[in-house]
């Protein structure tokens, strides 16, 4: 039996899936906690051990950016993935399937309202348009084949909270998350998909990864605006995602360009 602690409402559904569910008060970053962890101690930290706190106080995104969230108002959660079965050609595909995972979640909270869920890629999770998670994943130094994915959900901020007007949260649009489901339907939702990708040696098309992403993702037949790391910004319409898992972009209705990494603007 792993360790595994709880806060006061706990966690059932999740350690009902995940061999270690650790729930801390507050941290700096859950994600560079549990890299640390599994760098200190390997085999105590097996496939879907899960990281939680709802006070994190630096979280980290892509291309390093942090943000504080008010204590309360957001979870975080890190989860330890194995993913030696996966070739390493086709483990870019593990970011967008950690998003299209959280969406899901998401979608599930929704059943039954007027909200819907949304993948932009690669992998922030909108919630009627708006982001109400973003994604990190990182490999662990020295262990090539376990990722560390992290993701922040905003549950209880208030809309003055919001970091930016493109955010929002669950309670922003009037809606309680039931968090526990939430992290359990994620963590099914991302090995379900792990497996399949596995399964299928890394075929993204065979396997049925790519089209179940692209179904999610409200990226593809929008006009973009993408910023782009060497501070380009590529703008067209997203028309796909390739095998590889970028984005690919049509300019002047003519030339295409995949995108492997960039911020990405919906303009329309």
């Amino acid at each position: 039996m792993w360790p595994m602690t709880y806060s006061q409402e706990g966690y059932p559904l999740t350690a009902a899936i995940s061999p270690r569910v650790q729930v801390v008060e507050s941290t700096e970053s859950t994600n560079a906690d549990v890299v640390r962890h599994v760098v200190d101690a390997p085999a105590e930290w097996p496939h879907l051990s899960l990281l939680l706190t709802t006070d994190q106080r630096a979280g980290r995104g892509r291309l390093d950016r942090t943000w504080v969230t008010p204590p309360g108002t957001a979870l975080a959660a890190s989860v330890v993935v194995r993913v030696g079965a996966i070739p390493p050609t086709a483990r870019g595909w593990i970011p967008l399937l950690a998003g299209a995972a959280m969406t899901r979640a998401v979608g599930e909270q929704l059943r039954g309202t007027a909200h819907a869920a949304a993948l932009k890629w690669p992998n922030d999770v909108l919630l009627d348009g708006g982001k109400v998670c973003g994604i990190l994943a990182e490999v662990v130094p020295g262990h090539p084949d376990v990722v560390v994915i992290g993701s922040g959900v905003n549950t209880r901020m208030p809309q003055p909270d919001l970091p930016v007007e493109t955010a929002t949260s669950f309670e922003a649009v009037g809606l309680v998350a039931d968090e526990d489901k939430l992290v359990a339907d994620y963590l099914s939702a991302l090995d379900e998909q792990l497996q399949v990708l596995a399964a299928a040696g890394g075929d993204p098309v065979g396997s049925g990864i790519l089209s179940s992403v692209e179904s999610l993702c409200s990226t593809i037949g929008s006009d973009v605006a993408v910023s782009l790391p060497d501070g380009e910004t590529l703008r067209g319409r997203a028309i796909r995602i390739d095998g590889e898992g970028r984005l690919v972009v049509e300019q002047d209705s003519e030339f295409e360009s995949a995108v492997s990494a960039g911020d990405v603007v919906h303009v329309r």
